[in-house]
């Protein structure tokens, strides 16, 4: 089976539609599926359900999906870097499922492992554990979650062999694995393609079979989100 498709909008076709729940990787602006997130703004579907630790910043990462409006509901975590999210929010335009950061890596890695909910102490007495079910153990309360099992899971990989095994750079491994196992179909975006048997097994952070699609970007921008620097010592 071929995994690797020419172009980020080849892999993407007959995949993505209107309506999906869709995961994206990436925490702030490092290790998210750049060309991935450019192709599904030109695929035009819409009414999206997105999963993201973040919403990107104005006209970047999935910024750039919110000024088309193609998204019509967030699941995340922290959204503090967008002006426009804070705009469509704050005028009914956007949907959001604020979730502890913690607890929405723990859904998308328990769909991933075929676990359907599971309990957490995060969030219990406040307004994310409204309507959800309690539970106490051990003299503890705790709220249920449910697991996330998105339709299409965006990703992004360092390395990646042709039979889609994948190895992550450094912080890029932060929400991209659990994403990619929790994905029904989950194209990755690589900046390197090698061959089956190049990456040792102990190097292999991913194994490919979570992996449906694989697409190359070469050079992506991995733009900085906040830029601090300190003054050099005279």
């Amino acid at each position: 089976m071929n995994k690797i498709y020419p172009s980020a909008l080849d892999a993407m076709a007959g995949v993505v539609k209107d309506d999906q729940m869709i995961a994206v990787g990436g925490f702030g602006l490092c290790g998210i599926p750049e060309a991935l997130i450019d192709a599904l703004r030109a695929s035009d579907v819409k009414r999206l359900t997105v999963i993201s630790n973040n919403a990107g910043v104005d006209g970047f990462g999935l910024g750039k999906l919110l000024e088309s409006r193609q998204i019509r509901k967030m699941i995340s975590s922290y959204v503090g870097e967008n002006k426009e999210f804070e705009r469509q929010y704050l005028s009914g335009e956007l949907e959001l499922e604020f979730t502890p950061q913690g607890t929405l890596a723990e859904k998308l890695r328990a769909g991933g492992a075929g676990i359907p909910a599971f309990f957490t102490k995060t969030g219990v007495g406040t307004l994310v554990a409204e309507g959800k079910e309690l539970r106490e153990f051990d003299g503890q309360t705790y709220v249920m979650e449910r697991a996330l099992l998105p339709d299409v899971a965006l990703i992004k990989a360092h390395v990646a062999d042709r039979a889609g095994n994948l190895r992550f750079r450094y912080t890029a491994r932060n929400f991209n694995p659990a994403a990619a196992t929790a994905g029904r179909i989950t194209i990755a975006e690589v900046e390197e393609i090698v061959e089956v048997g190049d990456l040792a097994p102990d190097d292999i952070h991913l194994p490919g079979i979570y992996i449906h699609r694989i697409v190359q970007n070469r050079s992506p921008e991995k733009r900085i989100e906040q830029r601090t620097t300190t003054k050099a010592e005279s």
